[in-house]
């Protein structure tokens, strides 16, 4: 077993690293779950996490990983049956999609090359065929994980507001929610999904959705059976600041640290932090010589930077060398793109000095495995890290 000194950098695009701030929160003492305390802690919560996604409306917390969220927001505004459009934007989208057939929907997918985000003109198109308005939903992944590619969902909701079509529009923000600036009420969102383990800075374990009033009323409506993760139960429970099942009353704790945190910095400073180590992250790639995976600019994450290498270079020996040699995670290619891409998380708990740091061993790793950089490409980086 090798001894390391120093800290390991996980530098995945999730989970991501917990601040001590809110791992010593979550080791509170458990408290009575029907009590006026818990009670408390419950309302202040549902409270402070609103201005994360940009919502006046309500936002349910669940025990769950972002999968399970996932599912809460098909079941609970979906009947068997039902049309929903979605689009292959990536690993994460395939999976949602996956999920959507398995639970009896009809998904027409729309297919993509795992390089751009949503088309809001192809949105355009297939809602304008859609004459008998048969499609009850559409599924944009925000910030495709798997990719680094991020969907211009203002765009998305302006071609559905001019194709006048009554189409819910779900969204899934998992790894942008807290690092991007996102707006559910401004942008038209119907249900917006996200969990803990990405920006937030907590440990998986929590799924949110936040509801429009107009899935609430598709929610009156909404035949997909569901128990555990039905909408009423919880948000009839909530108005008390309880849960209709045991909560994860440790995770909440966190979960309060985590948005005083992102309070005290504002969240205006938090998506700036995030953008600017995201331009940091990609002049270090395109100084290197090497290729970032998103072909439009205007979808370049923030939360994390997809690096594509030539077939004659193997990504995963390049993240297992940096793993062996500096202790350093970075995310994986999944899907279509496995050996092709290493992903570069900087989302969250990250400052200059560690995306520095981050950006440093890559460099050392692709040396160490024979590709090609250009060593200007690191200084381009730390440039953009010290002006701003």
């Amino acid at each position: 077993m090798t001894t390391r000194a120093g800290r390991h950098f996980l530098q995945i695009p999730g989970p991501t690293n917990v601040p001590d701030r809110v791992l010593t929160a979550t080791a509170r003492p458990t408290i009575d779950h029907r009590g006026g305390e818990f009670a408390e802690l419950a309302l202040d919560l549902l409270h402070r996490i609103k201005p994360v996604f940009g919502t006046s409306g309500p936002v349910v917390i669940y025990p769950s990983s972002g999968t399970g969220a996932w599912e809460a927001a098909l079941v609970n505004t979906l009947s068997p049956g039902d049309r929903v459009l979605a689009f292959e934007t990536g690993h994460f989208a395939t999976l949602w999609r996956e999920m959507a057939e398995r639970l009896g929907l009809r998904v027409e997918f729309v297919p993509g090359d795992w390089r751009r985000g949503v088309d809001p003109l192809v949105v355009a198109e297939r809602l304008a065929a859609d004459v008998g308005h048969d499609i009850a939903a559409i599924m944009v992944v925000h910030n495709e994980t798997s990719t680094g590619v991020t969907s211009r969902v203002p765009e998305i909701r302006a071609a559905i507001d001019e194709a006048g079509h009554p189409a819910l529009l779900l969204v899934d923000a998992i790894s942008s929610l807290a690092s991007t600036d996102y707006r559910h009420d401004e942008w038209g969102v119907d249900v917006t999904v996200g969990c803990s383990q990405k920006g937030l800075m907590l440990p998986p374990g929590l799924g949110f959705n936040a509801i429009s009033e107009k899935a609430l009323s598709a929610a009156e409506r909404a035949r997909l059976p569901k128990a555990y993760w039905a909408w009423a139960p919880i948000l009839e429970a909530n108005e008390r600041g309880y849960y209709p099942y045991t909560p994860p009353t440790n995770l909440l704790y966190g979960l309060r640290e985590a948005l005083l945190m992102l309070e005290e910095e504002g969240l205006p400073n938090v998506f700036a932090r995030h953008d600017r180590h995201a331009r940091a992250t990609r002049a270090a790639v395109c100084g290197w010589g090497l290729e970032v995976l998103c072909a439009d600019e205007r979808e370049y994450s923030s939360s994390l930077t997809a690096v594509l290498l030539g077939e004659e270079h193997d990504a995963d020996k390049v993240r297992q060398v940096i793993l062996d040699r500096f202790d350093m995670s970075l995310g994986t290619g999944l899907g279509r793109l496995a050996g092709r891409v290493f992903r570069i998380g900087h989302l969250g708990h990250l400052n200059e000095l560690t995306l520095a740091g981050t950006l440093a061993g890559v460099h050392m790793g692709l040396q160490l495995t024979g590709v090609p950089v250009d060593p200007t490409g690191l200084e381009a980086a730390l440039e953009i890290l010290r002006a701003e």
